[in-house]
């Protein structure tokens, strides 16, 4: 089914509702945003070129690198890293993600960041991929929620820019023990928390339970920000409604879509024409940061979410999945346009799970 613009009043209220809300500015720590979406933070998604399109379409509070070692940071050389790197012009809106298990670690890592000048450092306790775990990392951590606490206390004391946690439920669905996790990091110095409401072992074979988010917000005086499964307004505006979280954080939906931010905070206008100068533009920054076999690598990971789009999205995943390189990739995109694509409404789950 193509997108149709909504008219009917309720679609309209609700959009108005969204749009104010999420317009209000709030403070984070020692300084502001104006707007209360924002990225959510990923791994080989949420890189420079996407950010640099994501930029280009404003509407955002803030973004978010991909995530990087700290062990690494404090001497990482930033025209190097793939991770750790970054466009000066992104630095007021822009927060570093950084994961490890060391405090001492972390806060050098804190110390580097601020000193380039980010926004804000993020601490991941919320990745649950094997890699990152079996280091004692990411959502690891919350295993041992007094190294977690440590860990926070360590960046706190160690930088003045705001301070942000990631982190799940845990490692069993017990939402009290989310609790008790979000209040042991605000008491070491969170200046702002992101909660994806589900169990760590849990990727996404069960869909987070939002009530989690209201519990959590309900426990702290900083800012919760929701996160998961938010996939049109409706879903963002319930979200809102139903946790009393402060804002919503988008991780797989900016993926698919760029525009996102701008489309629910500025009223940008959602034309057919988008998806494809939008994912061009992806291709031509990937190259240009990344180099041919990055760029492609990081294409082809990108393009799953994307391909959720269309109605025969599969077709399109298929073949950037079968390009050899990143020109061939690109005559896959033009050859999928030549007849304009039927576009869903809703991205298809199917590529999402």
């Amino acid at each position: 089914m193509t997108i149709k613009s909504c008219n009917d009043f309720s679609m309209v209220d609700m959009h108005q509702r969204l749009t104010e809300y999420l317009n209000r500015p709030i403070r984070i720590g020692n300084r502001r945003i104006d707007k209360r979406l924002i990225m959510a933070p990923m791994t080989f998604l949420g890189h420079v070129a996407l950010r640099r399109v994501i930029g280009e379409f404003g509407g955002f509070g803030l973004l978010w690198t991909e995530m990087c070692n700290a062990k690494r940071v404090p001497t990482e050389n930033r025209t190097v890293s793939p991770y750790f790197c970054w466009q000066d012009t992104e630095l007021p809106y822009l927060v570093c993600q950084i994961f490890g298990a060391d405090p001492e670690h972390m806060a050098a890592a804190a110390q580097r960041i601020e000193a380039e000048g980010f926004f804000g450092v993020d601490v991941n306790f919320g990745c649950s991929v094997k890699t990152i775990c079996s280091q004692n990392c990411g959502a690891a951590l919350l295993r041992d929620p007094n190294l977690a606490e440590t860990i926070v206390a360590a960046i706190r004391k160690a930088v003045s820019i705001p301070v942000w946690v990631k982190f799940r439920t845990g490692w069993q669905d017990d939402p009290s023990y989310a609790v008790d996790l979000a209040r042991r990091f605000e008491a070491a110095g969170a200046d702002a928390l992101i909660f994806h409401p589900r169990v760590s072992p849990d990727r996404r074979s069960r869909p987070p339970t939002w009530a989690y988010i209201g519990m959590v917000k309900e426990s702290v005086s900083i800012p919760v920000f929701g996160n998961g499964n938010v996939f049109d307004e409706r879903d963002c505006l319930h979200m809102l409604d139903s946790t009393g979280c402060d804002g919503v954080a988008l991780g797989r939906l900016a993926v698919a879509r760029p525009w996102v931010f701008a489309a629910w905070t500025t009223g940008l206008p959602v034309t057919p024409d988008l998806y494809l100068t939008t994912i061009r533009r992806v291709a031509g920054f990937l190259r240009e940061h990344f180099g041919e076999d990055r760029a492609l690598s990081r294409f082809r990971k990108l393009s799953l979410y994307y391909s959720a789009n269309f109605r025969y999205g599969h077709t399109l995943y298929s073949s950037i999945m079968g390009a050899g390189h990143m020109a061939a990739a690109e005559d896959a995109l033009q050859r999928f346009f030549e007849s304009p694509p039927e576009l869903n409404r809703r991205p298809n789950m199917n590529f999402f799970n």
